[in-house]
């Protein structure tokens, strides 16, 4: 006797570790797929910001003048990093690169001083660019503003797209992670269908008989998302132990918003899939429950 008694307990256990185990494959799925689109949104950001503008100074530009250009510089918002380089520091460069000091045959430096700019990524575009050039060369003793507009133009455009085919990716994605979670939750109240349909024979109300049910999926998708941050952990450790330098775009607040997105996910999907099983399940007659 006290065996049978212990077999439905065992299904029922065994089908509360099947529950946890698909719904926490199911959000490491949907874990990456948020770490990937932020992750993707700070390398953009990363990529734009470390696209170069320079300033080159007059001849006659002293110094004194070259650091209150640059004082006056760094108030501009468009403005994300900023390097004066000297003559000599420009010769030093310029020698180690050609492995021979031009100075030596020409008779005189040949390079000019300038001011190398980061830009903020929002400004980091053509559009921004045209108007921000407008404005250094109005600085008195600036003679040219230089920077690459095609690679600037096929950094945003790649970057656009990257972003288009990622959001796609995530809105699918959600999609069939409600499905499978959805189908998975239904598994496991599917055992309880008889149950269900006995307290709705004696009277009891359908948000009574829901409550129970979605109190405990819920609590199944905690321990599920429980699990998948622990997965996507060691994802993240197993990432940083291969190139450390991932941290300047895989950063903390990424990874905590994806610990939030997680448990979110956990909650309310499992939340909405038992409410939404349960409801079928009453909705169905005694008859219908032997023929599914």
């Amino acid at each position: 006797m006290r065996n049978k008694r212990n077999i439905p307990r065992k299904r029922h256990g065994l089908q509360g570790v099947t529950l946890c185990i698909s719904t926490a494959m199911v959000l490491v799925l949907l874990g990456l797929v948020v770490l990937t689109v932020f992750t993707a949104h700070n390398l953009s950001s990363y990529v734009k910001e470390n696209l170069q503008v320079t300033m080159i100074l007059e001849e006659d530009m002293s110094n004194t003048e070259a650091m209150q250009i640059c004082k006056r510089l760094q108030t501009r918002p468009y403005v994300n990093h900023l390097e004066y380089i000297t003559k000599e520091e420009a010769l030093k460069e310029g020698t180690k690169e050609m492995g021979t000091d031009p100075s030596e045959f020409i008779g005189a430096n040949p390079f000019l001083a300038s001011v190398e700019l980061t830009l903020k990524a929002e400004y980091a575009n053509n559009d921004s660019l045209r108007w921000i050039s407008k404005e250094l060369k109005g600085y008195s003793k600036v003679s040219e503003i230089r920077y690459d507009k095609d690679l600037i133009e096929k950094v945003n455009h790649t970057l656009a797209k990257i972003s288009v085919v990622l959001l796609a990716i995530a809105v699918l994605l959600t999609f069939v992670s409600f499905s499978l979670i959805n189908n998975t939750v239904r598994l496991g109240i599917f055992a309880s269908r008889f149950s269900i349909h006995t307290m709705k024979l004696v009277g009891a109300s359908w948000n009574f008989i829901r409550r129970p049910f979605v109190r405990k999926v819920v609590l199944f998708g905690i321990v599920a998302a429980v699990i998948a941050c622990l997965v996507l952990a060691g994802i993240v450790y197993a990432l940083y132990f291969y190139n450390p330098n991932v941290m300047t775009v895989l950063t903390w607040q990424v990874l905590a918003v994806t610990a939030v997105a997680v448990f979110f996910f956990g909650i309310i999907i499992t939340a909405i899939c038992a409410y939404i099983s349960v409801s079928k399940f009453l909705r169905m007659r005694a008859s219908e429950l032997y023929k599914i």
